[in-house]
């Protein structure tokens, strides 16, 4: 599962380079010290540019949690220590589901 929505985000990323795009926006993930992860996906110039998703929250116990979320400019989302597989596969759901608002 991991493997498949990492290499999903990798081809999603690669798919938004365009000599332009990648100089301005990307993708970040990073540790949190709670301890945990964050992830942040520029949507901007993308073809995800204004979806929407509310917040998605998972909480199963102190380590096992995962919070999801897109205000049309990012994509966030913050995770347990180990649940940083369930979060790419969270931002997979949005970008199969995402409905931006009309240009």
């Amino acid at each position: 599962m991991i493997t498949d929505a990492l290499v999903f985000l990798q081809s999603w990323y690669a798919s938004c380079c365009d000599d332009d795009w990648e100089h301005g926006y990307g993708v970040i993930i990073e540790t949190l010290d709670n301890p945990g992860w964050r992830l942040e996906v520029d949507l901007v110039n993308t073809p995800l540019a204004g979806a929407l998703l509310d917040r998605i929250v998972v909480e199963r116990t102190e380590d096992d949690w995962v919070h999801a979320w897109s205000n049309g400019i990012h994509f966030g989302g913050a995770c347990g220590p180990l649940n940083l597989g369930e979060l790419l596969e969270a931002f997979r759901d949005f970008v199969g589901n995402a409905v931006s608002p009309p240009g």
